[in-house]
């Protein structure tokens, strides 16, 4: 008796906390994702650190035993300044300071502000500058939000919206399998367009980087994560890049252009009817509860606005004092009879 109420309890509780519940499991499986990725990254990422430490030591030592003339001291003193330079865009090796700050080269770092990819490789020097960064990035993120919001739903209504709605009507297809379809054919199409082609041309251009790197490059800046620890036209080789000023301007288009339509197709998967039904079981009962009167709203302002169009086109019929105005003014009289009443209805009245 005791188990058997508390099962029904516990039944009853989790009916009513379903979404909690899963609210619940989600965060703590997000967790727990963060936590799996931090141990394979350590695993896979220390031992090299680990190795490069121990080659800078090795050749900290050998310059230091072939250069008896300069003091160690004196050597980290060098080095230390060579990367609090380097921290801010400028390197000892190879260094052109006038491709750091000229005007394509601003503008790809604004394009980087802006979309918040922020490869970190130019940064404002001056108090001015970082003054000014504050300034401008405070209304230039939002102001791009909205753009890229703007675009990537006018986008979505040509290439994602028109063509499932196109399909269903022709193949008479299930719409959340047709959209599944399409938003699978979309992710895979713009992986080639905008992954695949641009690491291939990107291993021909850039010396020093190979398949990986070039493709990790392209996803790491199309995702807006921009680490910076790879940016195009910053080999120490001059004679790479034959136009370093086109080859930022093209480079700059090319990441514009590339988080549009990376955004339009994790819009689309958003919008599949697998993610919102998903999506739907981590929401609040009230907030269940307001979706569906909404839906109901819309859908009764569809329904009134259906019966008054139709409304409008129904001929309307002059009620029965018009008609007889409208006979009195044409001289016609209607002929009185009177109502005869059954014996039967009389006494009962009686």
């Amino acid at each position: 008796m005791v188990v058997s109420c508390t099962r029904g309890w516990c039944a009853r509780f989790m009916d009513r906390h379903r979404s909690a519940l899963n609210f619940a499991l989600l965060v703590v499986g997000y967790i727990l994702y963060l936590l799996i990725g931090a141990g394979i990254f350590s695993a896979i990422e220390l031992p090299y650190e680990q190795e490069i430490r121990r080659e800078l030591r090795e050749a900290q030592q050998d310059f230091l035993s072939n250069n008896p003339c300069v003091s160690e001291a004196r050597l980290e003193e060098l080095l230390a300044r060579a990367l609090e330079a380097s921290n801010y865009g400028v390197s000892m090796l190879g260094n052109d300071t006038n491709r750091n700050w000229d005007f394509v080269s601003s503008l790809f770092f604004t394009s980087t502000v802006l979309t918040t990819t922020g490869y970190g490789h130019s940064v404002p020097l001056s108090d001015e500058g970082k003054a000014f960064c504050i300034f401008y990035s405070i209304f230039g993120i939002p102001v791009t939000l909205f753009f890229l919001t703007v675009v990537v739903q006018r986008i979505m209504a040509v290439v994602t919206r028109r063509p499932v709605s196109y399909f269903h009507r022709r193949w008479a297809m299930s719409q959340s399998k047709l959209a599944a379809i399409h938003a699978t054919c979309l992710a895979l199409i713009i992986a080639l367009l905008f992954l695949i082609i641009p690491a291939w041309i990107f291993v021909s251009l850039e010396s020093d980087w190979d398949f990986l790197e070039s493709l990790y490059f392209c996803f790491i800046s199309l995702t807006t994560i921009g680490l910076g620890d790879y940016v195009p036209g910053e080999t120490h080789s001059k004679e790479a890049i034959s136009h370093p000023t086109l080859y930022r301007l093209a480079i700059t288009i090319y990441l514009l252009i590339g988080l549009v339509f990376v955004l339009v197709v994790l819009e689309t998967c958003c919008e599949l009817p697998q993610m919102k039904r998903l999506s739907h079981r981590f929401y609040q009962e009230k907030v269940k509860e307001l979706d569906s009167e909404t839906t109901n709203i819309i859908n009764s302002d569809q329904l009134s606005e259906t019966s008054d169009h139709v409304t409008n086109h129904i001929p309307v019929i002059p009620s029965v004092s018009e008609q007889a105005a409208s006979l009195q003014r044409d001289n016609k009289s209607i002929p009185y009879s009177a109502v005869s009443v059954s014996p039967t209805v009389d006494n009962k009245l009686r």
